[in-house]
């Protein structure tokens, strides 16, 4: 009787502990944590698609451990590691929209293993050393507030003799062992599989939905393609169609010029830097029609950036201009133009000394966001627009070579890549095996060597995304890491 009363006594306490630390309403969270977002949204990682993708994974994490702390009857409990950039602040400015450095983010790792909304916000606040003095400001009564951040602090520690006598889980202990055991491929896909299969199967009416709109209006439309800027869910994509649809059948003469072209939904409208027609998730038909109305303009301008782009090879010993999707900022046509046409006037005023034709074959992009040239892996320059024309002449001069190796193994490497897709698809019969743009060629084909090595039935059917981080998306996709244990 007297294990009885202090397991009775124990249980009475713990209970009165959950109760204090939920006093944070959902709506508290959201306000208490929006310095966070301010600082990690995808949104201001805008030039920075690595960046941005990385973010968009973990604040889908962080959303889904939320909205479980929020549900009745909450009992499961994983440990969770989400790694975020955020954006620096400048030390001594007080304006809060401009107090983010140019420069600047950093990465930021924590493993969240709360059970309430008021200590989960506290962890991810101290984890990215933003400030948690406007928590007291919320609609919690302080009093009560000072005794749920007491009851997180400072929890009751019995002597390690109770657990072992009474057979009661010691749960410090649980804790380290959750965060000493690494999640492998194989124990996460155990635990998530079923999950997958039935968002999956859910999902399906919609994939066919989707499938069907996309060809009905690439076929009605004549055009080369659709596709979308961001990985929203299924639903999301067909209604984005519907409303394409609507206006065709409203509005069918101002559609007239859209043969051979590519039309991403994204988040603004206009023409992209690579000449594909942007349409605005946000935005509503009469933004689109303006759209479709300019585009005889656009190809105009598109005219006068293919030509400028020339000239700048031309000055430049015959290198290839070129704009790269997956890793440069999405840019206007207009922002574009402007770029090339401010470092145009900077190479005629410099009169750079390049042998014609000396560096044909190969490629360069131009970024506004860097200081210094580089060279990518995949073997094109990656030039700054405000790059001093002697540095830009000597630094291309000197690595000319190695860009060549860099572009005839990036052929290799996406042959290989392509291989190795293709077998890991059949060998674990897949509907669908894709990356994230963040991740590179060599990353993947290191990934889908690996794989190749285990057997995996709970692959069959699913869609397989390679990714940074281990997640579900809401459709039903399948995300892992490259680089799985």
């Amino acid at each position: 009787t007297f294990y009885y009363f202090i397991r009775l006594c124990l249980e009475k306490i713990l209970l009165q502990c959950i109760l204090q630390s939920r006093t944070l309403s959902g709506a508290d969270a959201i306000n208490a944590l929006r310095p966070f977002y301010f600082a990690v949204h995808p949104d201001f990682f805008g030039q920075h698609p690595k960046e941005r993708e990385v973010n968009e994974n973990s604040l889908k994490r962080l959303n889904g451990y939320l909205e479980n702390l929020q549900k009745p009857g909450f009992r499961s409990f994983k440990p969770t590691q989400l790694t975020f950039y955020v954006r620096e602040r400048e030390p001594n400015s007080s304006n809060v929209q401009e107090s983010f450095s140019a420069s600047g983010f950093r990465a930021v790792s924590f493993t969240l293993h709360t059970r309430d909304l008021l200590s989960t916000v506290l962890d991810i606040l101290n984890s990215c050393s933003l400030s948690t003095e406007h928590i007291q400001s919320l609609n919690v009564n302080s009093q009560t507030h000072k005794e749920a951040k007491s009851a997180v602090n400072r929890p009751i520690k019995w002597d390690k003799t109770y657990y072992s006598f009474t057979g009661f889980k010691d749960p410090e202990e649980e804790l380290e062992q959750a965060q000493r055991v690494e999640t492998t491929l194989i124990s996460w896909l155990d635990g998530n599989e079923a999950s997958a299969v039935k968002k999956l199967k859910k999902s399906l009416p919609l994939r066919k939905e989707l499938e069907r709109l996309k060809f009905e209006l690439s076929h009605q439309l004549e055009l080369s393609d659709i596709r979308w800027q961001r990985s929203w869910g299924i639903a999301h994509r067909c209604s984005q169609l519907h409303s394409l649809g609507r206006l065709v059948q409203q509005r069918p003469e101002v559609l007239k010029n859209v043969k051979g072209r590519t039309v991403v939904f994204t988040d603004r409208s206009g023409m992209s830097a690579a000449g594909h027609i942007m349409l605005g998730t946000m935005d509503v038909h009469h933004h689109w029609t303006k759209i479709f109305e300019r585009l005889p303009n656009y190809y105009k301008l598109q005219k006068r950036l293919l030509f400028l782009e020339d000239r700048i090879s031309q000055l430049l010993g015959g290198i290839q201009v070129i704009y790269i999707e997956e890793l440069q900022p999405l840019l206007t046509l207009e922002e574009y133009y402007e770029t090339l046409d401010s470092f145009y006037n900077k190479l005629c005023d410099s009169r750079l000394p390049f042998h014609p034709r000396s560096l044909r074959g190969l490629q360069m992009i131009l970024e506004s966001d860097r200081y210094a040239p580089s060279l990518h892996e995949f073997g094109h320059f990656t030039i700054p627009t405000v790059c001093d024309p002697a540095t830009l002449q000597w630094f291309i001069f000197a690595k000319a070579q190695e860009a060549r190796e860099n572009l005839k193994r990036k052929e290799e490497m996406m042959i290989t890549e392509k291989e190795l897709i293709d077998t890991s698809t059949e060998k674990f019969s897949l509907d669908r095996l894709y990356k994230e743009p963040s991740v590179s060629s060599a990353q993947m084909i290191d990934c889908c060597k690996r794989l190749l090595e285990e057997s995996l039935p709970y692959l069959q059917g699913m869609h397989l995304c390679i990714s940074h981080f281990y997640s579900v998306l809401q459709d039903g996709d399948l995300c892992i890491p490259w680089n799985w244990k």
